[in-house]
């Protein structure tokens, strides 16, 4: 009697997997942004908070969701020799399911971009492109250090805050709003360049020139410094410009921390890098919420 073997089954995907895919934690900065671009509208938020869930539900995630599972898709070769153990190289998410995930995310995030309204939606559109952009071919604008944080820190900052502030006044934000949130993105470009330090053996293997191996990691990490520290004494001048004495004062101790902080980076950046990033960032992006109250102020 023949025997008949066993038809193997197809690999099925974890849910578990999907959202480690999805990375909850990297969720965190645009939901901060979106919620200071509340904060800085000085709108009332009793009538208005269907819209800001919403609105914090597209940021995180949505859009920020998306954009992780479309580069973890493109990235998959890279992250196969800096993080073999991440859902799509080690298998956990198996075939195609990386990319119809991301498909799906892209969707579902335009769907919820229709009830924040015009404002909303062409903010999720613009932000779900450059989502794209920056991992997948011919664009992939992450090979390029420059381009590839100028994005991301666009889409983690300025964005959100600029959309919010936009939704819940119901018009276009005012020029301070535009110029500190624009000014919060361009720091955060320093914030990106330390978050490649992880990646510096595989971005480098794989011919993706972050600004780590573009410059080295002395001089990246020095630039990333310059940046943050610029952006943030940018917006400590236009505060005193706004007579705002308070928050001036407040974002200008935040910056002298930092200062000190990023002393200790420059020992060793390499190492030091995500250390900065749960200690350094914090201030930074606490000057964000003390930046958003001053805007608010001027509103009232």
């Amino acid at each position: 009697m023949t025997e008949i073997a066993p038809v193997p089954l197809a690999p099925r995907i974890q849910p578990a997997a999907v959202l480690e895919l999805l990375k909850p934690i990297t969720w965190f900065p645009p939901i901060w942004a979106f919620g200071c671009g509340v904060v800085s509208s000085g709108a009332a938020l009793a009538p208005r908070w269907p819209i800001v869930i919403a609105g914090l539900v597209l940021a995180g995630p949505m859009v920020c969701a998306t954009s992780q599972a479309v580069n973890d898709w493109f990235d998959r070769h890279v992250d196969a020799l800096n993080e073999p153990h991440r859902p799509i190289p080690s298998g956990r998410i198996p075939g195609r399911w990386g990319l119809y995930v991301a498909l799906i995310w892209t969707v579902l995030s335009l769907g919820v971009a229709t009830l924040l309204g015009t404002w909303g939606f062409a903010a999720a559109a613009l932000g779900l492109a450059l989502a794209w952009a920056y991992s997948a071919p011919p664009i992939r604008l992450k090979q390029n250090g420059w381009w590839g944080n100028s994005a991301v820190g666009l889409c983690y900052e300025g964005l959100p805050w600029i959309t919010a502030a936009a939704i819940m006044s119901a018009e276009a934000p005012s020029w301070q709003v535009l110029a500190i949130a624009l000014m919060y993105s361009a720091g955060a470009h320093g914030i990106m360049t330390l978050n490649d330090f992880k990646s510096i053996g595989g971005d480098r293997v794989s011919g993706v020139n972050s600004l780590p191996v573009l410059l080295g990691a002395e001089r990246a990490a020095r630039l990333a410094c310059i940046t943050m520290a610029l952006a943030q004494i940018a917006v400590l001048a236009l505060l005193v410009a706004w007579s705002r004495p308070v928050h001036a004062a407040i974002i200008a101790v935040l910056i002298a921390a930092q200062l000190v902080l990023m002393r200790r980076l420059m020992t060793d950046p390499r190492a030091l890098a995500p250390w900065y990033n749960g200690t350094g960032v914090l201030l930074y992006v606490l000057g964000m919420l003390v930046t958003a109250f001053a805007l608010a102020g001027m509103s009232a």
